[in-house]
C-alpha cells in the first residue's frame, strides 16, 4: 500500500510521514532527502547544479537508504542525516531537483522502494507523478509565514543561527522554483485531500491523516 504525502517546504511532511509510518508499521520514504543527498554529492564534487550530463550518473549511482525505524539517511553507506539538512544543501537540492534527468533517476529508485513494502512516501510529486494511482493522497500545506518559522526553529535546533528574513526568502524561492519547473512541478493531485496545518498541532495533523487513510483504504493505526 502507498500513502502519498505532498506539499511545499515547511508544511510538516517529514515529521507527519514519519509518525504515520510508525503508527501503521509502514516504511517512511522521504524523497526530499533523496534529492538532498544528490545535492550533497554534487556540492562535494563541485559539480554545477544544472549540469545534467554529470548529475544524472551521480543520481543513478547513489546508494540511498532509509534505516527502518529511524530517521537516518544513508548515502553510499555514510550517515548523512545531519549533513543534508543545512541551508546550503537545501538550496542546492531545489536546483538539482529541477533537472529532469535527476528526477527520472530518483523516481525509478522510489518506485523500486515501494515495490518492496507498504510505504508512506512524501515529497513534491508523489501523488501526481511517482504514484498517481496511490490508494491515499494527501496534500499538506501551511501559510508561508508559518512554514518559514518552522524552518527557522529546525535550523536553530541544529545549532545554526539563521536569518528569519533569509529563510523566508529561501522558502519563497523554493516555492517558485518547485511550482514552475517544467518537469514534475509541485501541484496538488485532483484526488488528494488538502490539509492546512497552519493552526494545527503535530498530533492533530497525524490523527487527521490516519483518519483519511482509514476512510480511503480501511487501514487504521
Amino acid at each position: 500500500m502507498i500513502v502519498a504525502i505532498d506539499g511545499p517546504a515547511g508544511a510538516g511532511k517529514s515529521s507527519i510521514a514519519r509518525r504515520v509510518a510508525e503508527r501503521l508499521g509502514f516504511v517512511h520514504i522521504d524523497t526530499g532527502a533523496m534529492y538532498r543527498a544528490v545535492a550533497l554529492l554534487a556540492l562535494r564534487a563541485a559539480i554545477e547544479l544544472g549540469d545534467a550530463a554529470r548529475l544524472e550518473p551521480l543520481a543513478r549511482g547513489a546508494d540511498i537508504q532509509f534505516e527502518p525505524g529511524a530517521s537516518r539517511v544513508l548515502l553510499n553507506g555514510e550517515d548523512v542525516s545531519e549533513a543534508i539538512r543545512g541551508q546550503e544543501v537545501s538550496g542546492a537540492a531545489s536546483k538539482v531537483s529541477a533537472v529532469p534527468q535527476v528526477r527520472r533517476a530518483l523516481v525509478e529508485k522510489q518506485r523500486r522502494m515501494a515495490a518492496a513494502s507498504s510505504v508512506v512516501m512524501e515529497g513534491r510529486d508523489i501523488g501526481t507523478v511517482v504514484f498517481p494511482d496511490a490508494a491515499v493522497k494527501v496534500f499538506l500545506d501551511a501559510s508561508p509565514e508559518v512554514r518559514a518559522a518552522r524552518r527557522v526553529r529546525e535550523l536553530e535546533q541544529k545549532g545554526e543561527a539563521p536569518s528569519s528574513s533569509g529563510v523566508a526568502q529561501e522558502i519563497r524561492e523554493r516555492d517558485r522554483r518547485d511550482s514552475t519547473r517544467a518537469d514534475s512541478p509541485l501541484e496538488r493531485a485532483p484526488d488528494a485531500v488538502y490539509v492546512d496545518t497552519t493552526a494545527m498541532r503535530l498530533e492533530e495533523v497525524e490523527n487527521a491523516i490516519l483518519k483519511i487513510i482509514a476512510e480511503r483504504a480501511g487501514v487504521s493505526g
